[in-house]
């Protein structure tokens, strides 16, 4: 069959469209990271801290047998970044030190977190807020910080399952790998949960950016939920403005008992309490301007 000239010449450009996708790829220029493209772990260049991605997906949030805890309610969320580890006394440091923020309480953080490597204690909310705008990035809301703690099981009451002893976690008393009774544990001395985070269970508890609601749970489920607040973008605009008088807290400490260091125990304080077993870690969300090295 011969072809007439027209349609010849449609093929021909067709032909030609097809080996350039095959050269140069079809996908759409994009300016936001998909999930696929991205490294499951990173080095933030400001505070120096390595952070897991935590894939986006849906969990059952809560426990039916923990006070506030319940109702157990579907929450879906977007991928995000965490820090692997708790923030430490020498990034808490060198936050001082580059920003210039006066900070007077060294000599209580001594006692209980003697070394760099220990977690940073004595910041109230407002300081891990300080923080977490100099590296760039915020504190988690309390479902994200569930949804990564748990580390992608389903339904159990710790990171790494149902059972805890001193050789998962630094929490209330001493035995195995816990030899820290009367201080917090250095970062990481315990093995990590299934998205490479450590400490999410004890040691010190960690700030989240959500007002304490006993009723928040009740809500129908949702997608990236925060309490107290309409948006993460506002409460990360507006955190000095803010008067609420508490905080949630999670993780539990390293003078709590088991049953207060599981992934889905609620704590809460003033936003200007600071005490030895309060800590935090960061998150990064990922937005259009989203560089992995932390620029």
């Amino acid at each position: 069959m011969r072809l007439d000239k027209k349609t010849a010449n449609i093929i021909n450009i067709l032909a030609f469209s097809l080996l350039c996708c095959l050269l140069i790829g079809c996908n759409p220029v994009s300016d936001n990271p998909t999930e696929r493209d991205l490294k499951k772990q990173i080095t933030w260049q400001k505070d120096g801290a390595e952070m897991s991605l935590i894939p986006a997906g849906s969990f059952d949030m809560g426990d039916e047998n923990i006070t506030y805890a319940n109702p157990v309610h579907l929450v879906t969320l977007d991928t995000f970044y965490m820090d692997v580890r708790e923030v430490t006394v020498k990034q808490f440091k060198r936050f001082v030190q580059e920003s210039g923020y006066i900070y007077n309480h060294w000599d209580d953080v001594s006692k209980y977190s003697p070394t760099d490597q220990h977690p940073m204690i004595y910041v109230d909310w407002y300081q891990a807020m300080e923080y977490a705008k100099w590296a760039g990035k915020r504190l988690p809301t309390e479902a994200e910080w569930e949804y990564a703690a748990r580390g992608g099981l389903v339904k159990k009451q710790y990171p790494w399952g149902n059972k805890i002893s001193h050789d998962n976690a630094n929490y209330a008393g001493v035995d195995g790998k816990d030899i820290w009774d009367q201080e917090t544990a250095p970062v990481a001395s315990f093995p990590p949960n299934g998205y490479g985070l450590y400490d999410m269970a004890g040691n010190v508890h960690e700030w989240c950016l959500d007002v304490f609601d006993h009723t928040f749970y009740s809500q129908r489920a949702r997608k990236n939920p925060i309490a107290g607040h309409p948006s993460i973008e506002e409460i990360v605009t507006n955190y000095n403005e803010d008067a609420s008088s508490a905080r949630v807290l999670r993780s539990g400490g390293w003078t709590y008992s088991k049953c207060y260091v599981s992934v889905a125990y609620r704590d809460y304080a003033n936003t200007d309490h600071r005490f030895n077993t309060g800590g935090f870690r960061c998150v990064l969300g990922l937005t259009n301007s989203f560089s992995p090295n932390g620029n």
